[in-house]
């Protein structure tokens, strides 16, 4: 702490020991050192003993002046570091110069870290001696900290990491949370709002205005994407560009290729729609991927592999097939369409496209086209021809039951085609939101062999579990409660402990609705092995609970659950046990 002073000239506490060591007289000696060190203006001598009247110390005086002192010249920083003069840089060097040797003090460090955080190019010595003193680095500004860590990645790597680690917590989270409903799911948050997020507001900061810090940043995403194939990383990758882009930091938004294009997909995932304008504008910009920049499609490929990009992707091509059905149109004549499945190819693709290396579109099977979308159609065509069956007069009724059977082609490519195979769980979401019972359990055991094992995957039985809450009343029966649970979920809960969890999600939601015979037992084919995680075990406690507390107090049965108030209207059939599918 003295050391510092002692580099500018000016006495410290050594030296006064050393003057009242050597002095004849400690009296003189301590007024010549206040003399000499006090603050030199000769009005205030005749103006102190005033103050030593009224009891004031004088370091307290001093204090008080030397904090105002501070603050003026900390104001003083700013002021000249905001100015137009063209020394103005050279100037806080020289003062940075004049105070560096004192930064370890803690009265006159505030104004060296004032200093340094104006500098837009803090001196190299000066960097590497805030870089290697722990207590410096960490309190100086993150605009020192910028310079910094755009030299040196691995420390920038360091700070990043537990933020990125934190993200994908909190995405997980979402998935497994204890609120069913399908009003306020993982895909419910807007754009905007999901971009106030901790994580995403304090890797902004960082980046600040710094090219080189947000280009690491994003092959720190896409290293962890290819490690770990999360998809969470790619939502990441999609939501820091957008939040550079509401603040205008046109220095990064300028150079980004994928700026326009996450914009205007951007735009669509807050519609939950990808409308005919923004269909074109998103064309215009894979079409304009030039012969040389054929890389930029990787960074696309990670945007449209973020899951709410490819929710909305998937949801619009589920409208689309609508419209088509409705206009007696064939999938392949639809050229919004054939984008939409461009573009979920393109995002699936991603990790494939970023691990090879090779930036090339991968081509969409024509058969998904032509082959499994009508023979989804045919499924929708099948529940028409049974529900006006039901509707017709006792007389004109044939002995027609409701088809069980799927066509082999809609089984195969579940299996085998990626793309197809998130249509078509995504229409098995829409049959549910419909309550559509007969077709639920015609599609559900279809879903136990997918592509990649997609239908077992956190995200999609997610969104089952909140749609199914939709149905609650239909659990009193076995034969529905046995399509969901042994036709479905209980295929695969024993190898895979997320699916476990999920069922066990669905259960506490659900348990005053399930049959009591099917409960009795559920509750013991998914009692938790030793092994099994904490999560788990906490559900099955808790549901073991709202079991007991309800066998003591049951439920009035007219009493309406909470999850399904509130929803929005939605097609409700006259007859309650034929329902229909508009897809």
């Amino acid at each position: 702490m003295y050391a510092g002073l002692s580099e500018l000239g000016i006495s410290n506490g050594e030296d006064l020991k050393e003057t009242l060591t050597n002095c004849t007289d400690p009296l003189k000696a301590i007024d010549q050192f206040q003399t000499e060190n006090g603050i030199l203006l000769p009005t205030l001598q005749s103006a102190l003993p005033f103050l030593d009247l009224h009891g004031t110390p004088r370091l307290e005086f001093h204090q008080s002046v030397f904090d105002e002192l501070r603050d003026k010249l900390m104001e003083r920083v700013a002021v000249i570091a905001e100015g137009k003069e063209e020394d103005r840089y050279t100037k806080l060097e020289e003062l940075l110069e004049k105070s560096f040797p004192l930064v370890k003090m803690p009265s006159i460090q505030p104004v060296v870290m004032q200093v340094l955080k104006h500098l837009p190019k803090v001196p190299e010595k000066r960097l590497k001696q805030v870089m290697a003193d722990k207590e410096l680095y960490k309190v100086c500004a993150v605009e020192v900290k910028r310079q910094i860590w755009q030299d040196n990645q691995a420390l920038f790597g360091d700070e990043v990491s537990p933020l990125l680690k934190q993200y994908i917590v909190e995405k997980e989270a979402a998935l497994f949370s204890n609120d069913l409903s399908i009003l306020h799911n993982f895909f419910s948050p807007s754009p905007k709002t999901r971009r106030q997020g901790e994580v995403v507001l304090k890797l902004t900061q960082m980046i600040g205005k710094n090219v080189k810090l947000y280009d690491m940043v994003l092959q720190f995403l896409r290293t962890l994407f290819l490690r770990t194939r999360n998809v969470h990383y790619c939502t990441l990758r999609a939501e820091l560009l957008m939040s550079l882009h509401d603040l205008d930091i046109s220095e990064i938004c300028s150079v980004d290729p994928c700026h326009k294009f996450t914009w205007c997909l951007d735009a669509c995932i807050r519609e939950k729609f990808v409308d005919a304008k923004r269909a074109r504008e998103l064309q215009g910009f894979l079409d304009g991927v030039k012969k040389g920049q054929e890389q930029v499609l990787g960074d696309l490929s990670m945007i449209l592999c973020d899951p709410f990009a490819s929710n909305t992707l998937v949801l619009s091509t589920v409208r689309n097939l609508q419209e088509l059905v409705s206009q007696d149109a064939l999938p392949r004549d639809s050229p919004d369409l054939l984008l939409l499945l461009r573009m979920l190819s393109l995002g699936q693709g991603a990790w494939d496209m970023i691990d090879s290396q090779v930036f090339k579109e991968p081509r969409l099977e024509l058969e998904v086209v032509t082959r499994f979308l009508p023979a989804m159609i045919s499924i929708v065509v099948d529940d028409h021809i049974f529900t006006v069956e039901q509707k017709l007069p006792s007389e004109e009724k044939t002995s027609v039951t409701y088809p069980t059977a799927l066509p082999e082609t809609f089984t195969r490519y579940l299996l085998e085609n990626r793309v197809a195979c998130e249509i078509g769980l995504y229409y098995v979401l829409h049959i549910a939101k419909q309550r559509n019972k007969n077709a639920l359990q015609r599609l559900l055991p279809a879903l136990v062999e997918t592509y990649n094992d997609v239908a077992f995957g956190d995200i999609f039985l997610h969104l089952l579990t909140g749609h199914l809450t939709l149905l609650s009343d239909e659990f009193g029966s076995e034969e529905f409660c046995s399509a969901v649970f042994d036709g479905f979920l209980l295929t695969s809960y024993s190898s895979k402990e997320n699916v476990h969890r999920h069922t066990l999600r669905l259960l506490n939601h659900l348990h005053q609705k399930v049959a009591p015979s099917s409960m009795e037992t559920l509750m013991k084919t998914l009692e938790p092995p030793k092994q099994s995680s904490e999560p788990v075990k906490e559900l099955y406690t808790q549901l073991t609970e709202k079991l007991e507390a309800s066998k003591r107090s049951p439920p009035e049965p007219e009493e309406t659950p909470s999850l399904d108030l509130g929803l929005h209207p939605v097609t409700v059939p006259t007859t309650p046990s034929t329902p229909t599918t508009p897809i």
